[in-house]
């Protein structure tokens, strides 16, 4: 096994201060700089423009807890078959849900685990945003308004979902790798 990132031969740009403190605030909280932002380190104002979205999507105020964020970037990461994502948000789920079989069921078949109505509907949703996005119709978002979402939350659930079927195509084009750290995490 290699220690590359991509398929890519890319060099790394010069970083800036606050780009530098970035990926040192990473190896403080994680232990690790994901290679996923190393993967975008090459140009600086991709790299920022993927992580002020990622941030705000999976960080940022909204009626979705983090685990149900990092649920979506796994069940559509599990449709697109994305090494890198299931391997680093399925991680995140084990952790944040403190049980590892969930995090091996979201990667797995969601299905498979007791969910609450609330987060199937979301998740349903989330499988059918990757599947067919031009049959989402309004009983879809009724579905989910069912369930206790606000308009908010839909706007959130469609944003994440789609934000993991953008990466997750940049991840299998460029052959990305998860940080080998990640397949020991909350297990």
């Amino acid at each position: 096994m290699t220690n590359r990132i991509t398929a890519l031969d890319l060099v790394q740009a010069e970083l800036c201060e606050a780009t530098r403190a970035y990926f040192a605030k990473c190896e403080e909280k994680l232990g690790l700089v994901p290679n996923v932002l190393l993967a975008y380190a090459f140009d600086e104002k991709k790299l920022r423009a993927f992580t002020d979205m990622y941030n705000d999507l999976m960080l940022g105020d909204s009626g979705l807890s983090k685990l149900e964020r990092e649920m979506i970037a796994v069940v559509v990461s599990s449709i697109n078959h994305c090494f890198y994502c299931l391997t680093a948000h399925g991680a995140a789920v084990r952790q944040l849900s403190g049980h590892p079989a969930l995090g091996e069921m979201m990667v797995m078949n969601f299905r498979a685990a007791d969910l609450p109505l609330r987060q199937r509907a979301m998740l349903e949703f989330a499988v059918k945003l990757t599947e067919e996005p031009a049959k989402i119709v309004e009983a879809d978002r009724a579905t989910l308004r069912q369930a206790g979402f606000t308009d908010r939350d839909i706007w959130d659930i469609a944003s994440t979902a789609a934000f993991f079927n953008m990466s997750n195509r940049v991840a299998a084009a460029v052959d990305m790798r998860p940080n080998p750290e990640y397949h020991a995490m909350a297990r």
